[in-house]
């Protein structure tokens, strides 16, 4: 296995390691309490310094902002609040000096209702552009059908003007484009090229597998299950989304957007969001790896702390995504509870997350902030700008949080803790952050964390820098081996590239445990804890220790 991976090419971005960026929350660079595309070229710098090689950036595209930025209005310009277009091309060729790869994110299943498209749409049944959204007539009173949103609300919204529905996979006010009709996937593909003929390397593509609907529009049949999983999202609210979600057309629409990004030089790629089983996720991905690039998978977003859960992912991917796949690993994102939330604190667990993200064979893709352990922030839903919040609006947020509902998506957003002085360095003194700094970012920031031998931010750092200077863990292959009866919360994996070796133990559990080496990989590496001991044929490592140990 080994020999078969040191003969590969890979892509650049079958190895690289991506941060995501909420451009409103990174760094204001004018003082309005927002943050902007200035304010990411001018943190620039920080990025390329953890190591990391390639930004994502959430949506900053002109939009009414009520679904944070994915309800746009106009795809080929910048919303004034980030800046101009001018700024735009200013951020992506700085990355590009800087040796960063940079995508975007597109969102080509809806638009805004606000975007000129759904105007003209709504405006008549007549109207040139009214096939350009999914329009159907109701039963009576009631919508054509029985589709739920992704959000748990009713998937139709009636339109008084024309006395007919129109169909919103997520929130109301994001009508779906009809793909059935070839003039909308013409326009959307252009769109894409507006920004790749600009120099972004790529896309993250936002709910890719809610694009296409089945022409028969038939009721969705019944599920007893009500709370949707993060990698399950096509049965939930108690039905089965068979013939809205994951359609066959929306398979070839990725090997036609696939062909998009290739008519461009410099490899750019896509990464999808879907949901759905492995078999789902290898048809959006094509039988040679001629869809899309990459996908987010997202079991690790529900992760349990236990050495068994990792072991199982790392089995199943080994299993289902071999060669020329490539899995992903992430842990949070703008849509989920922040890690150090999910940990309750504990900085120690987020440190062996962190080994495990940056050694595993996968990309890894982290969120801004989560390398210095920035926790969710706390506003009502009632006062919370988020759509899926005003929803939501009468429940209280402690009986939300009591069902493990994450509803208001703000809570993820805090501006980013960049030191100690006012507003946490995110604004000017004078300003007003858009949402509250967190509390503890006197003692909790960028800053303090570059200086502490032992902070979450060095660990990154280090790591990253490791896997980006040896291929062997962006590049190797992984093989699972296994741990004694009395060591079971221990996960040890062994990544090999030609003749290197190197092996990663994490200790999951709370206590000391020793596991008997008999590779030839000797020499540390990395190690979360000090106290880690090698001997000849013996490791020893501290209750949430880590440790990477190589041949060379």
């Amino acid at each position: 296995m080994s020999e078969q991976s040191a003969n590969i090419n890979f892509k650049w971005w079958q190895k690289t390691s991506i941060y995501q960026i909420w451009p409103r929350s990174f760094f204001d660079s004018n003082g309005d309490g927002i943050g902007d595309l200035k304010g990411i070229n001018a943190k620039l710098d920080y990025v390329k310094g953890m190591g990391f090689e390639a930004i994502w950036l959430s949506p900053f595209f002109t939009t009414p902002f009520r679904d944070s930025g994915y309800d746009v209005s106009d795809y080929c310009d910048v919303s004034p609040q980030y800046g101009s277009l001018a700024d735009a091309q200013l951020l992506i060729d700085a990355a590009h000096q800087k040796g960063l790869r940079i995508i975007f994110d597109l969102v080509m299943g809806h638009t805004s209702i606000e975007h000129p498209w759904f105007k003209e749409s709504r405006s008549s049944k007549t109207n040139p552009k009214r096939d350009w959204y999914i329009w159907k007539p109701g039963k009576g009173k009631k919508p054509p059908n029985n589709w739920k949103s992704m959000v748990g609300n009713r998937g139709w919204q009636y339109d008084a003007t024309t006395d007919e529905w129109f169909y919103t996979s997520f929130l109301k006010f994001q009508p779906d484009l009809n793909y059935h009709n070839p003039a909308v996937k013409k326009a959307m593909f252009d769109n894409a090229r507006f920004w790749l003929n600009k120099g972004a390397d790529g896309y993250r593509l936002d709910i890719f597998n809610c694009i296409y609907k089945d022409e028969s529009f038939q009721d969705n049949p019944f599920s007893w299950k009500y709370f949707p999983a993060a990698h399950t999202m096509n049965e939930a609210f108690f039905q089965k989304k068979i013939y809205s979600m994951n359609h066959a057309k929306s398979f070839e629409l990725a090997r036609e957007l696939r062909a998009v990004i290739d008519e461009f030089p410099g490899d750019r790629f896509v990464i999808g969001e879907v949901s759905g089983d492995d078999l789902s996720i290898k048809k959006y991905l094509g039988d040679a790896n001629q869809g899309l690039n990459l996908i987010f998978m997202f079991e690790n977003l529900e992760f349990t702390f236990t050495s068994t859960f990792f072991r199982k992912i790392l089995q199943k991917h080994a299993r289902n995504f071999p060669y020329p796949y490539m899995p992903t690993c992430v842990f949070g994102n703008h849509d989920v509870t922040r890690i150090m939330s999910k940990l309750k604190g504990d900085e120690r667990k987020a440190k062996l997350l962190a080994l495990y993200q940056f050694t595993v064979r996968a990309v890894p893709v982290s969120y801004y902030g989560d390398e210095i352990g920035i926790v969710n922030g706390d506003t009502s839903f009632r006062m919370s700008g988020d759509g899926i919040a005003q929803q939501y609006k009468w429940l209280a947020k402690p009986v939300a949080n009591a069902l493990g509902l994450f509803l208001n998506r703000e809570d993820a957003k805090a501006p980013m803790q960049w030191d100690s002085s006012a507003n946490a360095g995110f604004t000017g003194a004078q300003g007003k952050p858009w949402l509250p700094v967190n509390p503890d970012f006197k003692t909790k920031n960028v800053r303090q964390q570059l200086c502490d031998e032992n902070s979450l931010l060095l660990v990154y750092r280090k790591l990253l820098h490791l896997r980006k200077s040896n291929p062997l863990f962006s590049e190797g292959d992984i093989e699972l081996l296994p741990a004694s009866e009395a060591a079971q919360d221990l996960l040890v994996y062994r990544r090999s590239l030609g003749s290197a070796q190197a092996l990663v133990l994490i200790n999951f559990g709370c206590k000391r445990l020793s596991w008997n080496n008999n590779s030839s990989c000797k020499h540390i590496l990395f190690s979360i804890h000090e106290q880690a001991q090698v001997s000849l044929n013996r490791i020893s490592l501290d209750a949430f220790g880590g440790l990477i140990v190589s041949n060379a």
